[in-house]
């Protein structure tokens, strides 16, 4: 729930993102389409409710009147669509909050078990456009989908009080639905990214198939924080990047965070049949990127004047005291105590409910992966937190979401392939030239570093799993030498992981099954269990003497290419081992380092 251009976790203004500053594009926007006689029309795809501290402050505060829908009604917003993470606060919430909406809040693929349901499967709204001078009517149906593995990610807190159906079939059935009521056109707000582009049951990113059904004329998608049109979409089936154009159908995909603006510009034609398309075209605009600096929109920033002040009071309350920084500039290279500092506590909280059960003797792991990266999210998106005191929004920082704590017992066979999958981040190095070191299409939060055993990384082989956790080629391994206290793990061991319940629940496609043997534990936040260990209210754990879990093979390769925030440079110490050399910056303005292996 990014509402202003700030950053919470590093107390900062950040000029990239924001509501109260992409809503200053889209008056600009309006105004432009208006005054050339359009019909203007405003959606938003999801995952708007939370995220960031101020959206934590503003569930936990539970204003009167919630800022998010206060926002989208003064912006005039035709119609809005849910994404998973907002259902992270629990269906009581979401029921509560979509009420404020002054339009329709919809999801076709998501119905609710409990006698109340805040939002509606389908919406018609009714326009009117000029032709000739004279005001012709138009019915625009709307739709809405996200992912049918929303119900498994936010177990904890949707229980089984819903049904979530597959996207595909829900967006056929839907748009048949609306057309059958009378609809002009139809527009599908997908929380969704560019997947397979073939239909299959169940899936995550939908966008390409989804273009190719009938009836639907056009989508705002998303989830995956990509851009459409955008480069990382090039040599894409049935993608058509520079023109926005999946299947032929104009598709936008707007960032995140409110990075960009994305717009489809249809011309309409009109027959005896009629209205139909003759031409689309799919813009973005972003707010770093315009001909002339984008400010706040006055009356949004005014809006959300008081939760930003009280959000940055919550986050400046102090915690404890670290004695080493903590970063991810390198996390995918290199030690990062942020994500060790988690996993320890994970395990410190954990090892309580084991005693005196089956499991008391069993070796205790724990599993953390990076959230702030870069990536997607820019140059700024980094955790760097200074040694010494450090307050709730450092803890945030370095924990974004509010997820609970998990534990399995899994073998020493699924410890290989949970890493494997891990170690499928990465490119394969190169006997010719240096590559980039880190796969795009490959999401940072899916790089599990799991603490308390040791291995190293082959990058000279192919990844063993592709993205969605299928076995790519049997016969090739990253993982070397993976041990135990310095012992071979065997293929039986047995071992107990503490890891958060977006993984347990099978976010990630990851090939194992870590419900299969779930260990029940009670309600327990894992930024709770973080700032007491920090505060010192939990006990020291056996984890902070864990070895370094990972390093990478000695190649023959060219070397890697790591491309991580400008702030870097200052532990550039860190990479002592591969031989840093710095390359000139890319265009974004992220820092490039070659390492030898």
């Amino acid at each position: 729930m990014h509402m202003t251009s700030y950053d919470y976790y590093a107390d900062r203004p950040n000029p990239d993102v924001g509501l109260a500053r992409t809503a200053s594009m889209i008056r600009v926007a309006q105004e432009q389409a208006e005054r050339n006689g359009a019909l203007v029309l405003l959606f938003d795809n999801g995952d708007s409710l939370q995220g960031t501290p101020f959206g934590d402050w503003a569930a936990e505060a539970m204003p009167a009147q919630h800022p998010l829908p206060k926002a989208f009604n003064i912006l005039g917003y035709d119609a809005v669509g849910l994404g998973n993470h907002d259902f992270g606060f629990g269906l009581k919430f979401i029921n509560r909050i979509t009420g404020q909406f002054e339009c329709p809040v919809v999801c076709s693929n998501m119905k609710s078990n409990t006698p109340e349901q805040g939002w509606v499967s389908q919406a018609i709204l009714q326009r009117t456009i000029s032709v000739g001078g004279e005001d012709v009517p138009i019915s625009i149906g709307v739709l809405s989908v996200l992912p049918p593995q929303t119900a498994r990610w936010e177990a904890h807190m949707l229980r089984d009080d819903v049904q979530i159906a597959d996207i595909l079939t829900a967006a056929q059935r839907t748009a048949a639905e609306l057309r059958k009521d009378g609809c002009d056109l139809i527009v599908a707000l997908a929380h969704s990214g560019l997947g397979s582009a073939e239909a299959q049951p169940e899936l995550e990113n939908a966008v390409i198939p989804l273009a190719a059904l009938t009836g639907i004329d056009a989508i705002v998608a998303g989830h995956t924080h990509l851009t459409l049109p955008g480069a990382a979409h090039v040599g894409l089936k049935r993608v058509d990047s520079n023109r926005g154009l999946v299947n032929g159908k104009p598709v936008v995909m707007p960032g995140w965070a409110g990075s960009h603006l994305g717009l489809i510009d249809l011309t309409l034609g009109r027959d005896i049949d009629g209205w139909h398309i003759v031409k689309s075209e799919a813009e973005l605009r972003a707010v770093n990127q315009a001909k002339s600096p984008v400010t706040d929109c006055p009356e949004l920033a005014q809006l959300f004047a008081q939760g930003h002040t009280a959000t940055r009071a919550r986050a400046a309350k102090p915690v404890g005291n670290v004695p080493h920084p903590l970063h991810s500039y390198f996390s995918f290279c290199a030690p990062d105590r942020g994500l060790a500092l988690i996993a320890t506590a994970q395990a410190a909280a954990l090892r309580p409910y084991l005693i005196n059960t089956e499991w008391a003797d069993h070796p205790v792991l724990s599993a953390a992966a990076p959230t702030k990266f870069g990536g997607r999210a820019g140059t700024r998106y980094y955790t760097d937190v200074s040694a010494g005191s450090i307050s709730v929004r450092n803890v945030a920082d370095l924990c974004v979401f509010p997820n609970e704590l998990r534990a399995t017992l899994i073998t020493g066979e699924q410890v290989r392939d949970w890493l494997e999958m891990s170690a499928g981040l990465f490119n394969q190095l190169s006997l010719n030239d240096p590559v980039n070191l880190i796969d795009p299409l490959r999401a940072g939060y899916y790089f599990d570093v799991l603490h308390g055993v040791t291995c190293r990384f082959d990058l000279s082989q192919p990844a063993r799993f592709d993205a969605t956790g299928r076995i790519t080629d049997p016969g090739h391994s990253r993982v070397r030498d993976l041990a135990f206290q310095g012992l071979p793990v065997a293929p039986d061991q047995r071992f107990v992981v503490a890891l958060n319940n977006y993984r347990a629940s099978g976010g990630g496609n990851f090939p194992v099954d870590f419900q299969a043997d779930q260990i029940n534990l009670p309600s327990l936040r894992i930024h709770e269990i973080l700032c007491d260990y920090i505060a010192g209210r939990s006990p020291v754990d056996p984890l902070e003497q864990a070895p370094q879990p990972f390093t990478f093979e000695p190649t023959r390769s060219r070397g890697a290419i790591l491309t991580t925030g400008p702030g870097a440079d200052k532990y550039l110490e860190e990479l002592a081992d591969y031989d840093p050399q710095i390359l000139p910056r890319d265009t974004d303005g992220f820092m490039r380092i070659h390492l030898t292996f």
